[in-house]
């Protein structure tokens, strides 16, 4: 049986493991007992909003607030200097796979199906923050939903209300004149329309609509996802330049962030909500931007730095200290204990959940720092298309601030190496990073829990595939 493992601000030792299964089975009973009694949870006298912002294919290189000078972005400047910047946030290399670990908070080999779909039955953030009286809204990209209804709809993953692309019922438009699913209703929308307008407008009306009520805003945003189009505020409406047009993309992302902020302000709510940004994997492979002196190529859909690496910035003026910068190691299974535990509701009980609170370190105290992160990567196990795009054999690693280690035995410096080229010898001074990463990687299933092996397609051995990490 798996162990239930209460996310909070403390990592699990090992040692610890049966005991917390205890502890877990004990909590979900009494949780259980509680809401069969028809008990109500009680918020706190003044409890914190969270809204959760994660931008679609874009890395940490393209924002001024992590030293960009070809993107102003700076509505998202002003959050990390009024709040925290983290410098090590990484995330899986894919958009579905971050989704599924980010809204579960448990790495992908214990619950990752395949591409586009959110397992069925397991629990989410907004189900968790829904259980506890707070009011939920989505808007932006599902993504989590086949059209043959493999995953799982809005309302089965806790949102109260809802605004979205990439739903069963939507069409392949996002930007301009877009296809957007609200609560059931495919939208008829003025011609000339912005996808990212519209769902930013969406939350706004919520927020204004609900602003006396403890809430939880998921804006997983449509931007700066190719194909790359000029936005409302470019110059030539008619841009056909990709680089011109992402820049464009993700200074629209800024706007968009400093609408939903003005709207907390205005409603008198911003020193009571917390405003978190990511984005859910590196910058497209079409891109290069420069940062410090340095050219860096997007790597979506790659497991090496470029793919993985994305910003992470959290502010809630008069609880995080302004001005802080974090270089601990951060996973997209924290968010999850990370938000519960900003907003003061009990830890959840997570089957096979490996995120922790990096809450501590928001508030400026020590925190538990990871030692590292854990990766799983096998995005479309089922495929019968063996090309760029889609071939890619399964592949687990794990990595601290300097080494990464993969489970093919092969070890490399992600500072000196960062493009991953020269695997390292294991030498008498790098065999106690090798030992330490390895033991780490121990700890976790060799094989996707919930991969159907059987069904499988084709070959993905590293030999045939195409796909280079």
């Amino acid at each position: 049986m798996a162990a239930k493992w209460l996310q909070s601000s403390t990592p699990l030792d090992l040692g610890e493991i049966e005991m917390k299964r205890i502890l877990a089975g004990l909590t979900l009973a009494l949780l259980a007992g509680l809401l069969n009694s028809g008990t109500v949870y009680a918020l706190a006298s003044n409890p914190v909003n969270v809204v959760m912002i994660m931008a679609d294919d874009v890395g940490f290189e393209c924002f001024s607030a992590y030293g960009s000078k070809e993107y102003k972005t700076p509505r998202i400047d002003a959050l990390a200097a009024q709040g925290i910047r983290f410098l090590n946030c990484h995330s899986t290399p894919l958009c579905t796979p971050s989704r599924v670990n980010l809204m579960s908070g448990k790495s992908n080999v214990f619950n990752y199906k395949d591409f586009g779909i959110y397992p069925r039955g397991e629990p989410t953030f907004a189900n968790h923050f829904k259980a506890h009286g707070y009011v939920t809204a989505v808007a932006g990209k599902w993504q989590l939903m086949t059209k043959n209804a493999r995953g799982i709809t809005p309302q089965e993953a806790g949102f109260d209300t809802f605004c979205l692309w990439n739903t069963p019922g939507t069409s392949r438009e996002r930007y301009w004149n877009p296809s957007l699913m609200q609560n059931g209703t495919l939208l008829e929308l003025p011609k000339d329309s912005y996808g990212p307008d519209v769902v930013t407008d969406f939350l706004i009306e919520f927020i204004k609509e609900d602003k006396d009520k403890p809430f939880l805003v998921y804006y997983p945003m449509i931007l700066p996802h190719n194909p790359f189009l000029p936005t409302p505020d470019s110059t030539n409406r008619h841009e056909k330049d990709n680089k011109q047009n992402f820049v464009d993309m993700v200074q629209y992302i800024d706007q968009c962030i400093g609408r939903i902020e003005d709207a907390l302000i205005a409603a008198g709510i911003r020193g009571n909500t917390l405003m978190i940004f990511t984005g859910d994997n590196g910058t497209n492979h079409l891109i290069t931007s420069e940062l410090n002196g340095r050219q860096v190529q997007g790597a979506k859909g790659y497991t090496r730095d470029h793919g993985t690496h994305v910003p992470l910035v959290a502010s809630l003026p008069g609880r995080i200290p302004a001005g802080q910068v974090n270089e601990d190691l951060i996973c997209f299974s924290d968010f999850f204990p990370t938000m519960v535990e900003a907003a003061g509701l009990p830890a959840k009980a997570v089957a096979d959940g490996d995120g922790w609170s990096f809450w501590p370190q928001c508030l400026g105290k020590g925190g538990t720092k990871r030692e590292w992160i854990y990766g799983y990567y096998f995005p479309r196990p089922y495929s019968e298309k063996f090309d760029d795009k889609y071939q890619h054999y399964e592949i687990r690693y794990v990595r601290d601030k300097r080494y990464k280690l993969y489970d093919n035995g092969k070890l490399y410096d992600t500072v000196n190496d960062i493009l991953e080229e020269n695997p390292l010898a294991i030498t008498e001074r790098l065999m106690p990073v090798q030992k330490k990463l390895q033991a780490a990687m121990d700890r976790y299933p060799e094989k996707g829990r919930s991969i159907e092996y059987d069904k499988v397609k084709g070959s993905f051995s590293p030999k045939k595939s195409k796909k280079k990490k």
